[in-house]
């Protein structure tokens, strides 16, 4: 499978020790496989006076299905909600997987998100309201393992 990471640098050699924590999906790599999603969010870097690159990468994902957990959220439901939630406070509980697929808490899920978070509308209503979300797709590898054997680096373009 192609898939991409937007960056302000090449990033030929991932590695998860230099990603942020209390992300989506907590520390680790982040992919998606829609091209135009890491191509905007690179577009964030020129905005700030940087250089905006797209990495273009082969995961080997049949391979890791085999070899590792993945955990897949198909939905904006509640169990993802949870584990956003849990993942943005700092919580490890992402330990149990090698690599976390599943929709963005982009700016527009967030602010709904912030309601529920704030006590202003209930998980019920939040969940409600995130249905009329179309999930776009992030790919997280929080194994370095998963990173160094199945991820190939094909070349990267300035956006």
């Amino acid at each position: 499978m192609i898939v991409y990471h937007g960056s302000y640098c090449i990033v030929n050699k991932p590695d998860i020790r230099y990603s942020r924590e209390a992300l989506d999906f907590g520390k680790g790599f982040y992919l998606t496989n829609i091209k135009e999603q890491a191509i905007n969010w690179s577009k964030k870097f020129k905005i700030r006076g940087k250089k905006a690159y797209l990495n273009i990468y082969e995961l080997e994902l049949e391979k890791i299905k085999k070899a590792y957990k993945i955990k897949i959220f198909s939905n904006y439901d509640e169990e993802w909600l949870d584990f956003i939630l849990e993942c943005r406070n700092g919580s490890f509980i992402y330990k149990d997987h090698d690599i976390l697929i599943g929709g963005i808490a982009d700016d527009r899920v967030y602010n709904t998100m912030e309601l529920y978070i704030d006590n202003l509308i209930s998980k019920e209503e939040t969940l409600k309201r995130l249905k009329y979300y179309k999930p776009n797709n992030q790919i997280c590898i929080v194994n370095q393992e998963v990173i160094d054997l199945h991820l190939k680096f094909i070349k990267a373009e300035e956006v």
